[in-house]
């Protein structure tokens, strides 16, 4: 019978450890909410070690990467670890079809062969001050929703010019909780930034569209940038002056490695998640929102693999178009698959009717966030058709038809030319800057590939929506050539902006009528037009639906004023906490907590670019090379997967462990939980990480490049 008790306590005990750590917290309330379960699970660090803005301390190593990623120092001469997925837009970007890193890697042997990357930026953040007081300050209840957002814009002006007069700062004021809380956030933000090291795709992005979101996982996703700063330390622009930043702290790297139970921390920059959304919301992105993008993006995609894999150049310039792409399309397919299986939408029925009925129990409570609910059904209908309209002008044209896009930023330069007394120096000015523009463009666009996808994507916007959303150029597709799309777009394709000689030509002798008669142009201009009145009534809606959604959150934390409660991620940093855990993602399955390079050779398909390997990587296997980045059992750990919770945002995030030093780099969710944005599942949520000493073995056993080890502080 003992042993009996002792087995369902250790059952009982093991189901306990396996749930994921919820929250994405602020850094200046870890003292108040976490550090003391943090301590509990293994953490080692004081709160003031992870986030000071009087000395070093855990958050100076990580920084946000350009505006869509994050990146931690891994040394004391401004050295940057990423994933290779972040750096994938820059890799691709400096890639040739003579110097092709995305395929072949790319590793500087000296700080000469580092790579400048014009428009990739890092940026620190230096403090996160509570301004709530200041903006409340403002308004009171009894004024219009428009009145406040006017009101509480014009007072965050004022807080952000205060917070970088007399300096080099930059500073942004965020709402937190639907609007009930505001902070101010400074940073400090780089803008020389060169690529140092990336892998073979074969590599960094093994398994590609295929393993993405999954687990188990055998991707080595990482690359790795540098910071320059004037001799001062400041922010500078691109120089060859310019010398190696010298971080206010840089991270120690483990060799020791992770095993099961062990704390895991996670500081980053997570984009976007919606956890305090309400069935109507829920409803409307499971039956309109998410649909349409897999639709509409699964048609984009299928043309692009067509053209990239006739054609080695193509395949060149778009390959980071369509990662990017297909990222979010296979997101939203395991989103809709996920809120369907967890029950997401019965789950916030639940709640709102708990809330419900805790409102009839507090009457006090009801005159201040009774209408919530009501508010945000009334705004979710109100834009409902608008929304989907947006969407499909967003997916279709804004992300679909490239040449509608850049034809937009002509419009500057014939609305200055059609002035009575044109500005020509103003006019100088817009011509080069769309030379620049130009060349940027160009560099990256097919003409073929950009008429197919445009196209289909005309007849999709035609076909899903009704007319009387449609653009004007629609008129002209059913007036001038009888409904015949593929017709319109024989003349559409006739546009000087087909071809960059004859944008070149153009904008030696800019001329209105060429303008004004191109038929790109035309449709570009008749899309923003259509556009404008559309944002209207969703702004006007939005209002509405975010005073209910303001009021909601109000409402929820009255009624469990004891929970700890944490905002939803707006690409602020946070800090999630942790630990390394396998899951039973179904029945009659187990998944490990790790994988090793075995895997590789075992997913290996020679024929099938998402899994080839490497010559030197098979080598490396066959002679068990692994040293000193093997685990104890002599294998060599390649991704983990951990309890904490992150989204979008988070890739690149340092892992790190109890006593503060570096052991992965965050990469991915996992499959079972892809609506863990909306609804957090504390059973099946993972994070998905390369783990840190595969990274090292690739840079010094394949790549070769132990001169970037030897700057590193690596803890044996």
């Amino acid at each position: 019978m003992k042993r009996i008790f002792i087995g369902i306590a250790l059952a009982v005990s093991c189901m306990s450890a396996s749930k994921a750590e919820e929250g994405m917290w602020l850094l200046p309330l870890l003292e108040k909410f976490n550090i003391g379960d943090m301590r509990k699970m293994g953490c080692e660090l004081t709160a003031e070690q992870i986030y000071d803005i009087n000395h070093s301390s855990l958050k100076d190593a990580v920084a946000m990467l350009g505006n869509f990623c994050t990146c931690e120092m891994i040394s004391g001469e401004g050295l940057v670890l990423t994933n290779h997925h972040c750096g994938y837009g820059s890799i691709q970007e400096h890639s040739t079809p003579e110097h092709n890193y995305l395929e072949d890697g790319f590793w500087a042997k000296t700080r000469m062969e580092e790579i400048s990357t014009p428009g990739l930026t890092v940026t620190f953040l230096i403090r996160i001050d509570d301004v709530t007081e200041r903006i409340d300050s403002v308004w009171n209840p009894d004024m219009t929703e428009e009145l406040r957002e006017t009101l509480i814009k014009q007072k965050i002006g004022d807080i952000e010019e205060e917070a970088t007069r007399d300096n080099w700062y930059k500073a942004s004021v965020k709402s937190f909780f639907g609007g009930n809380r505001y902070y101010l956030l400074v940073y400090e933000v780089f803008p020389d930034v060169r690529m140092v090291g990336a892998p073979p795709s074969s590599i960094g992005k093994f398994g590609a569209d295929t393993d993405n979101w999954m687990w188990p996982r055998h991707t080595g996703d990482f690359s790795m940038f540098r910071v320059y700063a004037d001799s001062t330390g400041k922010p500078a622009a691109c120089s060859p002056d310019n010398i190696p930043l010298k971080p206010r702290h840089h991270l120690p790297i483990s060799l020791k490695g992770v095993e099961k139970n062990d704390f895991t921390m996670i500081l980053g920059f997570p984009g976007s998640t919606e956890r305090y959304a309400t069935s109507c919301e829920v409803k409307q992105l499971l039956e309109n929102e998410l649909p349409n993008r897999v639709k509409i993006r699964g048609e984009k995609q299928e043309i692009m693999r067509r053209h990239m894999s006739a054609d080695e150049t193509v395949r060149l310039k778009y390959a980071a178009k369509y990662s990017q792409s297909s990222n979010y399309w296979k997101n939203a397919i395991g989103m809709m698959q996920g809120i369907r299986r967890l029950k997401v939408y019965d789950r916030k029925v639940e709640q709102e009717q708990h809330f419900v009925q805790w409102l009839e129990d507090h009457p006090e409570q009801k005159t201040v966030c009774g209408e919530a609910l009501s508010m945000i059904e009334a705004g979710v209908e109100q834009t409902k058709d608008y929304e989907k309209v947006m969407q499909y002008a967003i997916e279709c044209f804004f992300q679909g038809a490239e040449l509608m896009l850049f034809s937009l930023q002509f419009n500057p330069l014939l609305t200055e030319m059609k002035k009575k007394k044109p500005d020509y120096d103003k006019i100088a000015l817009i011509t080069e800057l769309l030379r620049i523009q130009a060349d940027a463009f160009y560099k990256n666009y097919d003409a073929a590939l950009d008429r197919e996808v445009t196209e289909a994507m005309l007849k999709i916007y035609r076909d899903d929506i009704a007319p009387a959303f449609h653009p004007a150029f629609y008129r002209t597709v059913a007036e001038k050539y009888k409904g015949d799309i593929h017709r319109y777009m024989q003349d559409y394709s006739k546009s000087f902006l087909t071809d960059a000689e004859q944008v070149k030509a153009f904008l030696q002798k800019p001329s209105v009528k060429v303008l004004e008669k191109d038929p790109v142009l035309n449709a570009g201009k008749s899309l923003r037009d259509a556009c404008l009145p559309w944002m209207e009534e969703i702004v006007a809606a939005e209002n509405k639906k975010a005073k209910g959604q303001r009021l909601y959150i109000t409402g929820l934390q009255a009624m469990q004023p004891e929970k700890k409660w944490y905002p939803d991620a707006n690409f602020t940093m946070r800090l999630t906490y942790g630990s390394i855990q396998d899951y039973f993602p179904r029945d009659a399955v187990y998944y490990n907590y790790y994988t090793t390079l075995q895997g590789v050779m075992e997913k290996e398909i020679p024929d099938n670019w998402e899994f080839t390997v490497p010559d030197r990587l098979k080598e490396l296997y066959a002679r068990k090379d692994y040293a000193p980045y093997a685990n104890r059992q002599g294998e060599l750990p390649l991704c983990f997967i951990s309890t904490n919770d992150i989204t979008g945002g988070n890739s690149g995030s340092p892992v790190i462990n109890g006593k503060g030093q570096l052991v992965g780099l965050a990469f991915d969710g996992n499959w079972e939980a892809m609506s863990g944005d909306i609804a957090f599942e504390p059973d099946l949520q993972r994070t998905i990480s390369v783990d840190i000493r595969y990274v090292l073995f690739i840079i010094d056993k394949f790549a070769g490049a132990k001169h970037l080890i030897d700057e590193m502080t690596i803890i044996r």
